[in-house]
């Protein structure tokens, strides 16, 4: 490494002593928005594009503007949820406009822009990585009072780019029972510390079936150690979700907004409880 001239703005080496904010993006001048939260995980398949679909309703249930950046490139599931994966995001002069979906939030994932939704996306890091920061700067989102992020899992290009390029209020982890799953939380949360991203909580999703006649919880992917990791991490449990086929039924029917339950508003009530005990702190 050569000798530092502490001019970071012609270096490209990301040492200690440079400032984070210097790799913030600008969003369009139009956007106006109030908090942007990550929604993380160490391995796919746990359920974060759910956990980010059913906060972003659930706060515009709250009358609280939401929208979601599918930053999710390769993979994305936002659309579909939402019953908007037949629409197509339009452009003009001023930047690209965002779809609505039928409860008013407003929505950027690639598949808005392929002609066909099954397209496979063959691209490397760095292309996948910089549509992920166009989203952020070329969209006009306007006033949002929640930006959810919906990061593909792992700790690649991806969220490192919105870790680096957006600035993060904080990040929502989102796991699953298995005994491995501790291990790949860790790796999300160290990653989160190192970039000093906030972690407000973790989701736990399939942590039990309740039984529809006596109202039993069967953990049926074993018992949860969620609580005794989260006091060894220092962070909170937001909330426990179940298998229910009902919620099931509503994302496969596009009508996520449409579902309301018990669990999920106390998962609103949690994300709403962590962010104003992160403003105390």
């Amino acid at each position: 490494m050569s000798e530092c001239s502490h001019d970071c703005a012609s270096c490209k080496e990301n040492c200690s002593s440079r400032d984070p904010k210097s790799f913030l993006v600008a969003p369009k001048e139009t956007s106006h928005i109030k908090k942007v939260i990550g929604i993380v995980s160490g391995k796919g398949g746990v359920g974060k594009s759910l956990v980010t679909s059913l906060l972003a309703a659930g706060m515009q249930r709250r009358n609280a503007q939401s929208a979601i950046l599918d930053a999710d490139i390769t993979g994305p599931s936002i659309p579909k949820s939402f019953g908007v994966n037949h629409e197509r995001a339009m452009g003009t002069d001023e930047g690209i406009l965002p779809v609505y979906t039928p409860g008013g939030i407003k929505v950027m994932s690639l598949n808005l822009l392929l002609e066909d939704e099954t397209q496979p996306v063959i691209w490397r890091g760095s292309m996948i990585s910089g549509v992920v920061t166009q989203f952020w700067s070329d969209v006009l989102w306007e006033d949002v009072d929640y930006m959810f992020v919906d990061m593909p899992p792992g700790t690649g290009d991806v969220p490192l780019t919105v870790f680096q390029s957006l600035p993060v209020d904080g990040i929502i982890v989102v796991t699953s029972p298995q005994e491995l799953v501790s291990l790949i939380v860790t790796k999300a949360i160290n990653m989160a510390n190192t970039m000093n991203i906030p972690v407000l909580g973790l989701v736990e999703n399939f942590s039990f079936v309740e039984c529809p006649d006596c109202g039993k919880k069967i953990p049926v992917f074993g018992e949860s150690h969620i609580d005794e990791e989260a006091k060894k991490l220092g962070i909170d449990v937001l909330a426990k979700m179940p298998i229910d086929p009902k919620l099931t039924a509503a994302v496969d029917a596009g009508r996520i907004e449409l579902f309301e339950s018990a669990y999920t508003n106390e998962l609103c009530d949690a994300f709403e409880a962590a962010l104003s005990k992160l403003h105390r702190s």
